[in-house]
């Protein structure tokens, strides 16, 4: 090793989904909305006055904020916004989990989490999800410093009722707890709810998934004021201007009232394919997890999730498979289409799945 590499900060990076190079696949391996951006979004991008570019974009993003202070009747001083939740929630981890202690995250669940803990050289511990892969409550009730949930988690979609986090919160008041709901809009409770009891509570966003903006990279999230406050000082010291003046424009016309009507109704469609999406897989010998997600969760009776992943490649359709332990029999299937599902059905036939 030269003496310079000595200092060089190394992690084993986050491996994010295949992004084939043919547009002539059907893509669900990334849970991506399989709809178009709203009808106001796109007339915002055509009117977009290019002359701004030459200028720096609003650091504070003041009218973003505001517009998801209207949607989500949040005070602009709980709102925090990033590029993508991705930015959004590395910036909480380096803000809040400065401690000692280990950060609480589960060992199945997204996994840019313990990527960033290592990153940022923060103590983490991965505890086991239980068996039927849900969060152990008791387990998130040892001294730590801090805890991060996805609720609906990935890769497994399934969900922690409100319940859970408001004796994990109760239980837990010298730690910050981050509420990861880059699904939250397929399940419909949000721990928002909790925000003006829990002052530690900090709950993160997306445009990414039920907005169609995985693109423009737009994330969120909400807290107290002084936990957004903290939020924005490391923002700040970091990069004032991370978000461009493009994505701004876009994003404020996604939080529209005659946007979210039309968000409102294509999540809907998601959830109903999702609903036939479980029960036509299981008729095809999977077992799948009740996903509160935009994806399912799904493992074959008798061939191997990698074989079916690879040969689903072959038919140009697809899916996420990861070669992790406790989850490399599983795969995660972004919901499309009716029409891409459709095709998903048709070749899994052709390979093969069906009931045992």
């Amino acid at each position: 090793m030269s003496e310079w590499e000595k200092n060089v900060r190394r992690v084993i990076p986050y491996v994010p989904g295949e992004q084939p190079a043919d547009v002539n696949v059907i893509k669900l391996n990334t849970n991506e909305n399989p709809y178009p951006p709203a009808p106001a979004v796109c007339e915002a991008v055509k009117k977009f006055d290019t002359s701004v570019l030459r200028k720096y974009p609003a650091p504070d993003a003041k009218r973003l904020v505001a517009a998801l202070s209207d949607a989500f009747e949040i005070p602009e001083d709980q709102i925090f916004v990033g590029v993508g939740s991705d930015d959004v929630l590395a910036m909480s981890v380096l803000t809040f989990f400065n401690g000692k202690k280990p950060v609480l995250m589960a060992d199945v669940t997204y996994s840019f989490y313990d990527v960033w803990a290592e990153l940022f050289r923060i103590p983490y511990e991965s505890i086991p999800l239980n068996g039927d892969f849900r969060y152990e409550l008791s387990d998130y009730l040892r001294p730590n410093g801090g805890v991060v949930i996805a609720n609906p988690n990935a890769p497994t979609a399934l969900v922690e009722p409100k319940e859970f986090f408001e004796e994990l919160l109760e239980k837990n008041p010298s730690s910050v707890v981050i509420v990861d709901e880059a699904y939250g809009d397929f399940y419909g409770w949000s721990a928002k709810g909790l925000l003006d009891r829990y002052e530690n509570l900090l709950v993160v966003g997306t445009f990414s998934k039920s907005r169609s903006l995985a693109g423009s990279r737009i994330g969120f999230a909400f807290g107290s004021r002084k936990l957004i406050s903290y939020l924005n000082d490391v923002k700040f010291s970091f990069n004032s201007y991370t978000m461009d003046a493009i994505t701004l424009a876009v994003g404020e016309a996604a939080l529209s009232p005659r946007s979210r009507e039309y968000y409102h109704t294509m999540t809907e469609m998601i959830i109903a394919t999702r609903e036939s999406a479980k029960k036509r897989l299981a008729g095809l010998g999977f077992t799948c997890t009740d996903s509160r997600a935009n994806f399912v969760f799904a493992t074959h009776s008798v061939i191997p999730a990698k074989e079916i992943f690879e040969k689903l490649k072959e038919h140009k359709i697809y899916v996420r498979y990861f070669d992790k332990p406790r989850i490399d029999n599983y795969l995660r299937i972004t919901i499309g289409t009716d029409d891409e599902m459709t095709e998903l059905y048709k070749a899994l036939e052709e390979i093969g799945c069906r009931q045992s």
